[in-house]
């Protein structure tokens, strides 16, 4: 089935701008299934723009709306592990790059198929915050939630707890975080549309419990995030350089 557009004025200004960006040689493509209005479709994708997603067809690129848009299932671009690689190899500025330009072409891509999409967004706000730049990470965290209202809420509130740490507000953080890990605890490895937030609230209660000197705490919830919660890769690599330094400097620690 072949889709079709009309010529409305919103389109015409919408491709006039997706022209000059693509001139900036801003935006690649990649193939994807999507549905729209309940009818499946296979699209070549460039970018989510305003309220919609631009594919690019024959006739040229065009607007479909995320209204209508049900579900996108797409692979990650390149620019995401790229990214994610750099992010590990502490290489800040340059994985700063490479996920804003991830974030900024398909933030807020519609239902649950590219789950990609919501972790970079998250991600974001961790490499400010390894940047030591709070403030930008507040603004990302308000795009975060902007974007993933519903879906990202538990993920939402850990990321919350994130900068409340940074900013020393440790009851803040721990407010946030304890009704996210018991919850946790109770599902143990089991499946959860909240495994990613997991991984990341037993690394940031971690850091919590290492912040209040109970060492041996820190050490069981970064090992929690390590080898039971273990869906978000970012966290999973922090949360075992953060046990590995945990038990070079402190050896006698045991986990309870």
């Amino acid at each position: 089935m072949k889709l079709s557009f009309p010529a409305t004025f919103q389109q015409l200004l919408f491709t006039a701008g997706s022209v000059l960006l693509l001139a900036a040689g801003a935006f690649g493509q990649q193939d994807a299934d999507i549905v729209v209005a309940g009818v499946p479709q296979r699209v070549k994708v460039v970018a989510i723009s305003g309220p919609a997603l631009v594919i690019r067809t024959e006739a040229g690129d065009r607007p479909i709306q995320l209204a209508q848009i049900s579900d996108v299932r797409m692979a990650a671009p390149p620019e995401w592990a790229a990214g994610y690689q750099a992010y590990q190899a502490k290489d800040y500025g340059k994985a700063l790059g490479l996920v804003k330009n991830v974030t900024d072409r398909f933030r807020g891509l519609p239902g649950t198929g590219s789950p990609w999409a919501q972790q970079a967004s998250a991600f974001l706000v961790e490499i400010h915050l390894a940047l030591k730049d709070a403030v930008r990470a507040e603004i990302e965290y308000g795009a975060f939630t902007k974007a993933y209202p519903a879906g990202g809420s538990v993920q939402g509130e850990v990321i919350g707890a994130r900068i409340a740490l940074a900013k020393k507000n440790v009851a803040v953080a721990k407010q946030k975080l304890s009704p996210i890990t018991e919850a946790a605890l109770k599902e143990k490895s089991g499946p959860s549309a909240s495994a990613l937030a997991y991984s990341q609230a037993f690394l940031v209660s971690g850091q919590i419990k290492e912040t209040e000197g109970n060492l041996a705490g820190a050490l069981e919830d970064y090992l929690r995030t390590v080898t039971i919660f273990y869906q978000d890769r970012g966290a999973v690599a922090l949360a075992q350089e953060k046990a590995d330094s945990l038990r070079k400097q402190h050896p006698e620690i045991a986990v309870p």
